[in-house]
């Protein structure tokens, strides 16, 4: 109930709206009117009232802001309520506040420096627990499960056969033919065996083999067990006693070192023949004079080189695979993006990793 008073003083003294009982948001268009209808200057009487709403405050606080009101009688608590109103009372921006072009660089760059040492010491941390399982197993032997390591197997190697294998085939004919029309310029045509060879075996069958394998088994790492996540599967594995490292993560670690090495020699191997047909189709040189050749070019120490590297790569992207999984919250969209993030994070870290190794080999004599 509100009463409307005319200030009998003076007409040019405005008048008064003094409210009795309650002022909240049912009363807030009654409320407004009557407001609405009375003069200015403008004095509202809070001294009746037993109940004011954040609605009701409100409407006292804009009348104070727009009209210049006076307020009087307000008890303690309705004071403290218009004061948090007036606190909330600031302009809404529609679109953010673009920075500079030089700021906004520096703070893309701040930030990207920031999420990755977070995702490094989260990396290395997820690596410690991962080695705290594989001590678990060791220490009970009967918590290994054989039969999730073979089905990695199988998912990882055996049916990657076909797409690697063609990828390498592939490969070795461009190898080959873009050798092979440098080397014409200078009459040196049969040192294309030589060009395929050397690079497929050392570098090119391991690197291209672990970039499939990242694509392929790491992105389907972290799907999995981001999907285990969210159905919060992981969630009931620890309830029952169950480490979900040691069901979910060091099966397939170990399928993905296991099968690295094997994947990478297919490799290496399906790249010699595809070089071999392009220069026995293209350069007419037959196939004996090919594999001898390549007997006499391709040192023992390349192949170890290949060996050596593929299970570091293979370990590399099944952790970074498993620990973008754990990472996934909230939603099915999360779980794309953290299969897209292990994707490129397991490709970064291994051609890291590759020109660590290049370096080192080089430096101990195996060019």
């Amino acid at each position: 109930m509100a009463q409307d008073e005319p200030n009998p003083a003076s007409a040019t003294e405005g008048s008064i709206y003094r409210v009795a009982g309650t002022i909240n948001i049912t009363r807030a268009a009654t409320t407004q009117r009557e407001i609405d209808a009375l003069p200015d200057p403008l004095t509202i009487d809070l001294s009746e009232i037993n109940r004011m709403d954040t609605v009701g405050a409100w409407i006292i606080y804009r009348t104070v802001r727009d009209r210049g009101a006076k307020i009087i009688g307000a008890s303690r608590d309705e004071v403290s309520l218009l004061r948090q109103v007036s606190e909330f009372d600031k302009p809404a921006r529609v679109t953010p506040e673009v920075p500079v072009s030089w700021k906004r660089v520096l703070i893309e760059l701040g930030e990207w420096v920031v999420e990755t040492g977070q995702t490094l010491v989260g990396l290395l941390g997820f690596f410690g627990a991962t080695l705290i399982g594989f001590g678990n197993i060791f220490k009970r032997p009967k918590r290994f499960r054989v039969n999730a390591v073979v089905q990695r197997f199988d998912v990882v190697g055996v049916r990657a056969l076909g797409i690697i294998g063609l990828m390498s085939f592939l490969i070795g004919i461009v190898i080959a033919q873009q050798g092979s029309v440098q080397l014409a310029q200078f009459g040196a045509e049969v040192y294309t065996i030589n060009l395929i060879g050397r690079i497929t075996v050392r570098e090119l069958g391991t690197l291209m083999t672990a970039i499939m394998v990242a694509g392929r088994s790491g992105s389907a790492f972290a799907a999995q067990i981001g999907t285990m996540k969210i159905t919060e599967e992981i969630d009931a594995m620890r309830t029952i006693g169950v480490s979900p490292v040691e069901a979910l993560v060091i099966p397939r670690i170990i399928s993905a070192v296991v099968m690295m090495p094997l994947l990478a020699f297919w490799s290496m191997l399906l790249s010699l023949i595809g070089g071999g047909v392009f220069v026995w189709l293209s350069l007419s040189i037959p196939p004996i004079t090919y594999i001898q050749r390549l007997q006499e070019v391709i040192p023992l120490t390349d192949m170890w080189i290949g060996v050596i590297k593929a299970p570091v790569f293979g370990f590399i992207i099944a952790l970074a695979g498993c620990f973008q999984g754990m990472l996934v919250q909230g939603n099915s969209e999360e779980v794309g993006s953290r299969t897209t993030t292990a994707v490129v994070q397991s490709i970064f870290l291994v051609i890291v990793l590759d020109a660590v190794f290049a370096v080192f080999f080089s430096s101990i004599g195996w060019v």
